[in-house]
């Protein structure tokens, strides 16, 4: 828990004990007897001595609590470079824009890269061509802030460049020493730009060891399962098939949890003692007590 006060040596309290026992066994005896000449003590009012036991009371609270050493803890994940890399490539051509498949898609993403917090994710969105909207990075943020912003027809609206979409995001991971690599391509039609051919797409996620997920959306007709299924096999993925926005939310949630990231981030804490304020505190009282004491004895 960040910005958590707490203390180094808790038993340092147990100091009251014996002061409390003290204040209340150990009475100092009448005045009279060391001082049997000076009366004039003897004028202290009730409510000036209410006063300077309160004022002991509090130079003893604040000196124990000094002694407890008081600090806040701040405790610091630091994230390696051990953990998944994953490249999500969104279909944004214009028929992303019926039922609002396009709104639920960003939706579900937004959820899924809550859920990844130890990875790097890149973003990639093809419609008329394909294009890298974020590379892999740790910053999730950024990612959600964009991907809010984006909409159907930023690529475009008339076609599918699903092949190049594949083939450009692989090349996310051309200097990547990830050991688990994989991309999450979800279309809701077919491949109609010949720039790149399905099989050098293939070639290239294989080349670099990517695991591609493919996510079909729609009805029969609307994309072409035989090619989805072909580029998850190949790259030793998976198929899914969603047909309505609970069953896109369990896709996603089932890849999550095939390819869910084990790694341990390493974590430190941070101290920030605290220990001079009541220290400060307590020699601030004192010296109101000496001051008073020596003014009743003027």
């Amino acid at each position: 828990m960040l910005n958590q006060i707490v203390f180094e040596y808790p038993l340092a309290f147990l100091i009251i004990i014996p002061f409390v026992i003290c204040q209340i066994y150990c009475k100092a005896k009448t005045d009279a007897l060391f001082f049997p000449t000076i009366k004039f003590l003897k004028r202290a009012t009730k409510k000036s001595m209410l006063l300077e036991n309160i004022l002991k009371v509090l130079i003893v609270l604040l000196l124990v609590t000094s002694l407890a050493s008081p600090i806040i803890k701040d405790e610091v994940s630091i994230k390696n470079d051990k953990g998944y890399e994953i490249s999500l490539i969104v279909d944004a051509s214009g028929s992303m824009a019926q039922n609002n498949k396009f709104g639920i898609v960003k939706e579900i993403v937004s959820d899924f890269l809550d859920k990844r917090v130890h990875d790097k994710i890149g973003l990639s969105i093809f419609a008329d061509f394909a294009y890298v909207a974020v590379p892999l990075t740790y910053d999730k943020k950024s990612i959600k802030r964009l991907l809010n912003r984006l909409q159907v027809g930023v690529a475009g609206s008339r076609r599918t460049a699903l092949y190049e979409a594949l083939f450009l995001s692989s090349n996310l991971f051309k200097n990547s020493h990830a050991k688990k690599k994989i991309a999450i391509l979800l279309t809701d039609g077919m491949n109609n730009v010949d720039n790149i051919p399905l099989d050098v797409a293939i070639k290239t996620i294989k080349k670099y060891g990517i695991k591609v997920y493919t996510v079909g959306i729609g009805g029969v007709g609307d994309f072409d399962p035989n090619v989805l299924k072909k580029i998850a096999q190949e790259s030793g993925g998976e198929f899914f098939q969603a047909n309505s926005k609970q069953r896109l939310k369990e896709i996603y949630d089932t890849i999550d949890k095939l390819e869910k990231s084990k790694i341990k981030a390493n974590k430190y804490v941070k101290k920030r003692y605290l220990f001079a304020y009541p220290l400060g505190l307590a020699l601030f009282f004192t010296i109101i007590l000496l001051f008073r004491r020596n003014k009743e004895l003027a």
